[in-house]
Order: structure tokens, then sequence, then C-alpha cells
């Protein structure tokens, strides 16, 4: 006969703690692991192992092995949002309800953010901030709760060109100033908490160096105005290069975008007079040769060039999850490449986005990563 305790669907067995105290970590971490995200997030209150948890990259990994993957995101910045940052869910293929917010961020922490912050980037689960006001940037991790204020190198500072670069066990900050006599570069390295200068290199930038960087084996990749060229810094050493490889012919724009470590593309217009007649992707292949890949179709590509206006300038390409988005500031939808099908598409408007909007949309590529130090 059934004990009378099981008989009621309102009452659980109890569990025996003399059996559960001895239950080993590594089959404690494989049960957490099958929790849904949010409810494991809940625990992380009860005890201090398992918030360490969070940090663990075997234990995350394990997480995602058991089919509660954490999504990845496309953000939305734009200033009548007022810091309020919209997330279309790449993998559901939708907008989500759920908005970031700085107060979401980092609550409590009012006193730090004020209304001229900026974001600047997101890679590897960190988001960065600009703070004009305390003359800092903020560093944060929005699943875990953490943030980092990174103090300017000189006060005050201003800079032109900023990238965020996730290394091993940190990130980089890389700013380029011309402030000074000489051109110059800072790099932030969050496993030393410092900054280092390095001076008096020569101007190969140009004027287009507003354009964020992008990192590849080791090295920051920029792109220069006309005649147009590619030229990389190496974090390490400081030192500036002009890559040797023949660009395409008859390019109007060119814009890079990398995976990090194996594959950097390019992307540009294709014309004469600086009218684009039509967009293309090249890869670089083993021998520093620019391969293309694809060529935009042509209704697509009327329909870019025209929100543009054929000014280049509001163009900007990131890499995200496997698909190559290009953006304007000018226009609310994202275009992007979806690599592994070799295919073309329009990602759908903001439906939170006012029915009369003004220019100014940032995109950025959000990966939410618990383990990701700040």
């Amino acid at each position: 006969m059934m004990p009378k305790s099981l008989q009621s669907p309102s009452r659980l067995p109890e569990m025996d703690p003399a059996i559960w105290s001895r239950l080993p970590e590594e089959l404690l971490e494989i049960v957490l692991s099958f929790l849904p995200l949010k409810t494991f997030l809940n625990l992380r209150s009860t005890c201090k192992h398992f918030k360490s948890l969070m940090f663990s990259r075997s234990f995350m990994s394990r997480h995602t092995a058991s089919g509660s993957p954490f999504s990845s995101f496309l953000l939305l910045s734009h200033p009548q949002f007022y810091q309020q940052f919209p997330l279309y869910d790449s993998i559901a293929g939708s907008w989500r309800n759920l908005t970031l917010s700085l107060s979401l961020l980092l609550p409590g922490s009012g006193s730090n953010v004020s209304p001229s912050c900026t974001l600047l980037s997101s890679s590897n689960g960190l988001i960065c901030f600009s703070l004009p006001s305390s003359c800092s940037l903020l560093v944060c991790n929005f699943v875990a709760k953490s943030s980092r204020i990174v103090e300017f190198p000189t006060h005050p500072f201003t800079f032109e060109s900023f990238v965020f670069v996730p290394v091993s066990s940190g990130y980089k900050i890389f700013v380029l100033c011309s402030k000074f006599s000489s051109n110059s570069v800072f790099v932030y390295d969050s496993k030393v908490h410092s900054w280092q200068k390095f001076d008096r290199f020569e101007p190969i930038l140009g004027d287009n160096y507003r354009q964020e960087g992008v990192f590849f084996n080791g090295s920051l990749y920029f792109t220069t105005s006309e005649p147009f060229s590619i030229v990389c810094f190496a974090l390490e050493s400081g030192r500036w290069e002009r890559l040797d490889s023949e660009l395409p012919g008859d390019l109007t724009f060119v814009r890079l975008v990398s995976d990090g470590k194996k594959k950097l593309y390019l992307i540009g217009g294709v014309g004469r007079n600086g009218i684009s007649r039509s967009m293309k992707l090249w890869e670089l292949d083993d021998k520093r040769d620019w391969i293309e890949v694809e060529s935009l179709p042509e209704m697509m590509c009327k329909k870019f060039l025209s929100v543009s206006y054929h000014n280049y300038e509001r163009v900007y390409c990131f890499l995200h999850e496997g698909m190559i988005c290009i953006c304007c500031y000018t226009w609310p939808e994202i275009l992007y490449y979806k690599i592994s099908r070799r295919t073309w598409h329009w990602l759908p408007k903001c439906p939170s986005l006012p029915e009369k909007w003004s220019c100014g949309f940032r995109w950025f590529s959000f990966v939410p990563e618990l383990y990701a130090l700040v």
C-alpha cells in the first residue's frame, strides 16, 4: 500500500539531508545544469558554491549542452529609447519583450550613471558605456550583475576611435587619441587594470579612422580613406603595418568584419565616381588574396543604397553568431548575410520604435555569458 504521505498530491516526499549532503559536487552540477536559466539564476543567493558556478566554464558548457542554451541578441541603441535597449533574439527570430536598461544592468547605481552616458560596444557578454561626466568607462556583465569603472588615462580625454577586444580571461580597450602633438594610442588591459600608451605613429588611417577596427589574429584591422587600403595595429607590440594584399577594383567604400581568429571579411560597394552600383562580400584566404564570396541581390542592393543616400560614412558592419550585419545610422532595419546558408535577409523593424523615428540607430552583438569577467 502507498504511504499516506505520497497519497496527497499537495505533499512531496522529504529529501534526507544525510543522503543529499554526501552527493559529489560533480553530480550536483550535472543536476543543476538541467535547470532552466531563470531558475538557476534565482539560486545564486542561496550559497556561495551556486554563485561560483556562474563563472565556471565547465558548468556553463554543460548547461548549454543539456538543452538550456543562452540566447544571442542583437541590441539596439537609439536616442528615442533613452537608455533603453530593445533586444532581437537571433535564435528565436523575433523581438523579445525584455528590454535592457541601465537600472537593470546596475541596480542602485544611479550616482555612477548620468543621462549623457553612451553605449560604446558589446562583446563577449560584456557591455561598455562611456561616462563623460566622470571621465571614465563603465564595463558591465548584465547576467552576472557585475561592473567595473575604468578611469580614462588622462583628464580631460577625448578619442576618435574605440574598440573593445575580448581576449582570454579578460578584455582590452583600444582608443585612438589625436589630442597630443603626435597621435597616440592607449590600450587598457583588464588583467592588470592599467593603460599603456603608444606614441609617434604615422597618421596612416587618414580621415576615415572613425570606423571601428576589427580584431583578427592578435591585431586590430582598419580601412583607410581613398585610396583604400588596410592597416593593422598589433595589440602586444603597438606596431602599425599596412596589409600588402591587393583590394578589389572600383571600390566606393570598404568595411571589415571578423570572427577574431579564422575569418576576415570585406564588404564593399562597387561602382564609379563614388557611386555604388552593387555591393559584394569577399574573404581573405591563406595567400592573403581577397576571394569574392557573394554579391548582394539587385533589389536589396537598391534599397540599402537608397536608405543610406549614398553617404557611406553612415554604414557600419559587424559579425554576430554567423551573421554578417550591415547597418546604417539612418535606417531601422539590418541587412544581414547568413554565412552557413549563403543567403541575404532583412531584420524586421523594432515594434516599439515610434512611428516618427529619427536617425541614430546603433546595433550591437550581445551574447550573454555568465563567466565573462569585468
